[in-house]
């Protein structure tokens, strides 16, 4: 039996004994899914803005500083409607449901394209810390309430010329008029609205119950942009639950706390692969 086979042998076995398991959702995990920002996908999708504005990728084209409400939203348009409106539920995502069901489960993720959701996780079991993409808010955060946003992206997207949009359909802020933003954590100004709380007591209480418990930590794609939020507080949780396991899956940073290691099973294999192997 090859070390491969042994990971998912132990892996497995850690799964079906567990109480509870806890999953830790980064960036990685949709690119895993096909949710991809570089590449083919952005290549495919933003030609007419990678022409004019030079754009090489989708994250770092979320940082553009454009000159006009219409430029900006012809482009978030594009990038919340390919992410967050025009995929369906990824089989990655369907298959992590199916692992887990039999078992009390919480989720908490850094992604904002509500794939979980989509693939059959209720809305109370996880927590987008991040945000969503399918929601506006005030640019600067005046009021804490969100805005669906697909009928309005919807005919962003249909009116949208020469990478602009009618100024009539730039949104505005129904308090302080002033102008709107994706709810995205990237800024001092991210709204953190009653429903946000409600998802972090749940996750509080979820941590609180487990504690001491036979629990999987399982940690998909989760690097170094915030580590904070997932990775060091899962390692931390496993160093002081004698009946915890760590389950990493990422490809570039699998490595973790030396004090962990004997509790850890780390993968760098493909996501769906291992996946897979996990439900056979």
């Amino acid at each position: 039996m090859d070390n491969y086979q042994k990971r998912i042998k132990m892996a497995k076995k850690a799964i079906a004994k567990a109480e509870y398991i806890l999953i830790g959702a980064g960036a990685g995990l949709s690119a895993a899914a096909g949710i991809t920002y570089s590449g083919n996908r952005f290549t495919e999708h933003f030609k007419p803005f990678i022409e004019k504005y030079g754009f090489t990728d989708l994250y770092s084209s979320s940082f553009y500083p454009f000159d006009t409400e219409e430029e900006k939203w012809a482009y978030w348009a594009k990038h919340i409607s390919l992410n967050r409106y025009e995929i369906g539920a990824t089989k990655i995502y369907e298959d992590l449901v199916q692992l887990i069901q039999d078992k009390k489960y919480f989720v908490i993720s850094t992604n904002v394209e509500s794939q979980f959701e989509k693939a059959g996780f209720p809305s109370e079991n996880v927590f987008q810390i991040q945000g969503d993409y399918g929601y506006l808010q005030c640019e600067k955060g005046c009021h804490d309430k969100l805005y669906d946003n697909e009928s309005l992206v919807t005919d962003m997207i249909e009116k949208t010329s020469d990478c602009k949009i009618p100024s009539n359909l730039v949104p505005r802020c129904p308090v302080c008029g002033g102008t709107m933003d994706v709810n995205l954590r990237k800024n001092g100004y991210f709204v953190q609205d009653e429903s946000w709380y409600e998802s972090d007591n749940r996750y509080k209480a979820f941590l609180q119950e487990s504690i001491g418990k036979r629990i999987v930590y399982m940690e998909f794609g989760v690097g170094f942009n915030t580590p904070g939020i997932i990775r060091y507080p899962f390692e931390r949780m496993t160093y002081h639950n004698e009946m915890a396991t760590l389950i990493r899956l990422n490809r570039d940073h699998p490595e973790g706390f030396e004090e962990t290691q004997d509790k850890t099973i780390a993968f760098t294999e493909e996501m769906q692969e291992v996946v897979t192997s996990f439900m056979q």
